[in-house]
């Protein structure tokens, strides 16, 4: 299968962003986050902040795949996050159906892209849930390593009923060279 079209995303996009990355947290964050929370009206509390995002995008990016059926991911990066770390890849989501036909590389390789453009040699990181050992494997295979990990909040309305103390994994990009890659150190604390 043939990978899908790109383009930067939109606020006309907000709905559809919302539902991939709803969806995607209801997979992957069962018995992290309340469920109460995965199961409430996630779609509509992901709509207010991505339709915040992407009406006023500041010093960021959100990238759409989409095919004839509309967007099956999308990559969002932060640019400039961290003077030292670099530029942050705040979400990465792929449609389920649609994982593992490298369409979350080819997202994470524009957003590298975007950041190259913007600084040459500038770093890129991201930060992984500690039980998402999925999104870790996919990372790790395009050259991501893991340099740290920290405490972080479940968000509003997940607080109650988290089973774990969530713990996410900083985790320079793949796409930088390595001399773009920041030394080892203590990675910024992950906010969103």
């Amino acid at each position: 299968m043939a990978l899908p079209r790109f383009r930067t995303g939109g606020p006309d996009d907000a709905g559809a962003v919302a539902l991939l990355h709803a969806d995607s947290w209801r997979r992957n964050y069962r018995g992290v986050y309340a469920d109460s929370y995965l199961d409430g009206d996630l779609a509509a509390d992901r709509e207010a902040v991505w339709s915040a995002r992407l009406a006023a995008p500041g010093d960021s990016l959100t990238v759409l795949a989409e095919d004839g059926a509309g967007p099956v991911g999308f990559v969002h990066v932060v640019f400039g996050d961290d003077p030292h770390w670099g530029s942050l890849v705040d979400n990465l989501h792929v449609a389920h159906e649609r994982r593992r036909r490298g369409i979350g590389e080819a997202l994470l390789t524009r957003a590298a892209q975007a950041v190259a453009a913007r600084a040459p040699g500038a770093p890129l990181y991201l930060w992984v849930h500690a039980r998402n050992t999925s999104a870790q494997g996919f990372y790790a295979a395009l050259g991501g390593r893991n340099v740290g990990t920290a405490p972080v909040s479940p968000p509003a309305g997940g607080r109650s009923g988290c089973t774990a103390p969530p713990r996410s994994t900083a985790s320079p990009g793949p796409t930088p060279p390595p001399s773009a890659v920041p030394p080892p150190g203590e990675p910024p604390a992950p906010g969103r």
